[in-house]
């Protein structure tokens, strides 16, 4: 027989939402022992609002705070942070019970330049919010560093190669041409605005580009045999590395579009996966054979829940795993397999140099790497060596003649 878990009765203000927040915490796979401390802590807070003659719509930011410093006076060690009480507020903030939460307006011209170049990004240009917040507004901001935004009337081009020589210096060769482009993109607003008279993104030279003076570096075939012979496919965690790695390699999708499969994107009986692509973009590919094996395999031992996510993280809350997330699965099987630590990407590029090998075209390896551009895809052709020797003309010898 399993450990039997005491659930706590919870009383006080809280006690008629108990026990919808113990069906969400089951959702959301949390173990029953888990479930149990959440339900201690839902009541804990409870009665603590009852002692304090508060009702649900005293529950402030500023009574959390007391709550948790009252915790800590009696000496207490668990649920004694703010951040352990985010779950539990969450879910009254969904039903509506708590008070709204009080708008922060941005004070100052630089956060109010900032709200308007966000707008102008998310909804004039279309850019993703992960894009604008972790790309461009650093940038934006770190451009407009102790100026507060003000002068910008006199901003000249020397200001900007000045930045640039600053700055560009601390940056990888990719860091540096992020930072060129998200600067082009801030004076192009800030021309468009009317808040700068000459349009200066001409004043942003280019990076020195050197990603096609090397080879797509792709795993040779005995390397990805390590990766995927490393997963213990008797555990959920193994079969859902094992699928993401085959996804990896053998399809060619990034870590984001791996992390952005729900389960309505298989179509099983036509054999396909959608693939929610860069920029809004949607394909369908095949599904191989072992490809989808491995997926049901992974689907057996899935746990059930309300989030669509294909792959799930193996602890609670059950929510679908992020780019991030499937770069790890990719780093922890180089560790088992005793191989150096690589990138997600590194597998899209074994998808393309093995389909090369194999003869394919590279219109053929465009189309399923989904490339918008021809360009992107002819960075493979100088994998193709056997091709190229062809091409190469005799190297001369010291008497004069070809070698």
């Amino acid at each position: 027989m399993g450990k039997r878990v005491w659930f706590p009765v919870v009383s006080g203000p809280l006690a008629p939402f108990a026990a919808g927040f113990e069906e969400r915490l089951r959702s959301r796979a949390y173990s029953s022992s888990a479930t149990a401390n959440r339900l201690c802590q839902f009541d804990q807070l409870s009665r603590w609002l009852e002692r304090e003659r508060l009702g649900t719509d005293g529950l402030t930011a500023e009574t959390v705070s007391r709550f948790v410093e009252s915790r800590r006076a009696r000496g207490l060690v668990t649920y004694a942070s703010p951040k352990s009480l985010a779950l539990p507020l969450e879910y009254l903030h969904e039903l509506g019970v708590l008070p709204a939460a009080a708008v922060t307006v941005p004070e100052g011209p630089l956060e109010e330049l900032m709200a308007d170049y966000r707008r102008f990004l998310l909804i004039e240009r279309r850019l993703s919010k992960h894009t604008v917040l972790d790309a461009y507004e650093p940038a934006a901001r770190l451009f407009l560093a102790g100026s507060d935004g003000l002068g910008l009337e006199r901003l000249r081009a020397a200001d900007v190669a000045a930045f640039l020589v600053r700055e560009c210096p601390r940056c990888s060769a990719s860091g540096a041409r992020d930072l060129v482009c998200a600067l082009r993109s801030f004076l192009r607003y800030l021309h468009l605005a009317g808040l700068i008279g000459a349009p200066l993104a001409w004043a942003v030279p280019s990076v020195a580009d050197l990603r096609d003076r090397s080879l797509p570096r792709g795993l040779e075939p005995a390397a990805i045999k390590k990766l995927l012979v490393s997963c213990d496919r008797r555990t959920l965690i193994g079969r859902r590395d094992y699928a993401v790695l085959l996804l990896l390699s053998r399809l060619g999708l990034r870590a984001g579009e791996v992390a952005a499969i729900e389960l309505d994107d298989i179509d099983w009986r036509a054999g396909l996966l959608l693939v929610r692509g860069k920029g809004g973009r949607h394909d369908m590919l095949p599904l191989p054979v072992d490809v989808g094996e491995a997926l049901v395999a992974y689907l057996r031992r899935r746990p059930r829940c309300e989030c669509r996510a294909l792959f799930l993280r193996v602890t609670a809350p059950r929510e679908g795993m992020n780019r991030c997330t499937v770069a790890w699965v990719v780093r922890a099987a180089c560790d088992r397999a005793a191989l150096p630590r690589v990138g997600a990407h590194r597998l899209r590029h074994t998808t393309a140099t093995e389909m090369l090998r194999r003869g394919a075209s590279l219109a053929e390896i465009g189309q399923v790497l989904r490339h918008r551009e021809q360009k992107t895809t002819a960075i493979y052709a100088k994998v193709d060596r056997k091709a190229l020797r062809r091409l190469a003309r005799p190297w001369p010898s010291q008497e004069g003649g070809a070698a």
